[in-house]
């Protein structure tokens, strides 16, 4: 008598490569690697389901260092290449890795009408402020005033704010996580693979060579209680060294109050990351643009019940099925009128 064998459950070595990987000692992507790797072997998905497909930069390496099947498209069209395999093959689990010059530069268009979309694709955003592959240009995300190579009398454009850029299009997971903070970082990446729709994940990412410690006041152990605010939902929104500070909501406005002093954690602002009213999130993706304010990291919007537009195009087309038949393309490309070119 025979018995199944069951395969035995994945481990982080499974997603690993032999590729040597190249980019620069001590970059942050390294941390997202390998908190990617750690992550995939949780979810309890074939790896052969598995894709990963990214664009040109420095991030769009990950195909190569990942065990799965992937793409490494072209500069901002890795949107695009992912929708299409998406739409045709829904079974499958894609993954995009994307740089904020990728993503929101030459690929920014196709980035909103993915996002508004809602293609079931998880997107990776590696944001260090900086063009790292061609060696330190300013891209969307670098800070007004930054020196680089391409500006160097300081940038005179206002940044993106991906978080807002991706709220704006109607995103229906919208996350932020940080290179360093691994442990954060992958149950981010456990709560956007559970999302059915298009999930964004901004992670905040360090390249040392071209714009090191661009997030100094987020990552260093010291300073991180102080600047930092984690979106936990169903909880107030507290912080600082002694969690003795707070967000509050005050008319359409948000403010920094200390916790003490007849305020206590019940007037502050609880997280609501299933929020319909998109004013909310908003109000949370702006807040570090304010003097005195953390930066909030977490998931900022979760609508899990939004149709997914591969799910919508399945359904036209089964639609149309029924009503004309399979159709065949023969008969297509030959009707109407048509000649015969001889030699």
């Amino acid at each position: 008598m025979s018995t199944l064998t069951l395969p035995l459950p994945y481990t982080k070595k499974d997603f690993q490569t032999d590729q040597e990987i190249r980019w620069c000692p001590g970059c942050g992507d390294y941390a997202i690697l390998s908190a990617v790797q750690s992550v995939f072997p949780e979810l309890g998905i074939p790896k052969e389901k598995f894709v990963v497909i990214s664009g040109i930069g420095c991030s769009s390496r990950f195909p190569y260092y990942m065990n799965t099947f992937g793409f490494h498209s072209i500069h901002g069209r890795a949107p695009a290449v992912a929708t299409g395999l998406k739409i045709t093959r829904p079974d499958l689990e894609v993954w995009v890795a994307t740089g904020d010059g990728d993503s929101l530069s030459i690929g920014g268009n196709h980035t909103i009408h993915m996002l508004r979309r809602n293609v079931g694709l998880k997107v990776l955003m590696f944001n260090n402020r900086i063009y790292g592959l061609t060696k330190g240009q300013y891209s969307p995300t670098s800070e007004i005033g930054k020196k680089t190579k391409s500006t160097p009398y300081g940038t005179a454009d206002r940044p993106f704010n991906p978080i807002a850029l991706a709220l704006g299009a109607n995103a229906t997971f919208v996350a932020r996580s940080v290179d360093v903070f691994q442990q954060h970082l992958k149950e981010t990446l456990r709560k956007a693979a559970a999302h059915k729709g298009s999930a964004y994940v901004e992670i905040l990412q360090n390249c040392n060579i071209f714009n090191d410690r661009a997030w100094e006041s987020l990552t260093e152990k010291d300073a991180r209680s102080e600047h930092v605010v984690q979106l936990e939902q169903g909880k107030p929104l507290v912080f600082g060294r002694n969690r003795d500070k707070g967000i509050r909501l005050n008319g359409l406005n948000l403010e920094v109050v200390s916790v003490g002093n007849g305020k206590t954690e019940r007037d502050l602002l609880v997280h609501d990351e299933h929020n319909r009213q998109p004013a909310y999130s908003f109000l949370l993706a702006h807040m570090e643009e304010q003097p005195g304010f953390p930066t909030p990291i977490g998931v900022f919007r979760s609508w899990p019940d939004v149709p997914r537009y591969e799910e919508n195009i399945a359904a036209q087309i089964r639609d149309v099925r029924a009503k004309r038949g399979p159709g065949d393309l023969a008969k297509l490309l030959c009707e109407g009128d048509t000649w015969e070119v001889r030699p």
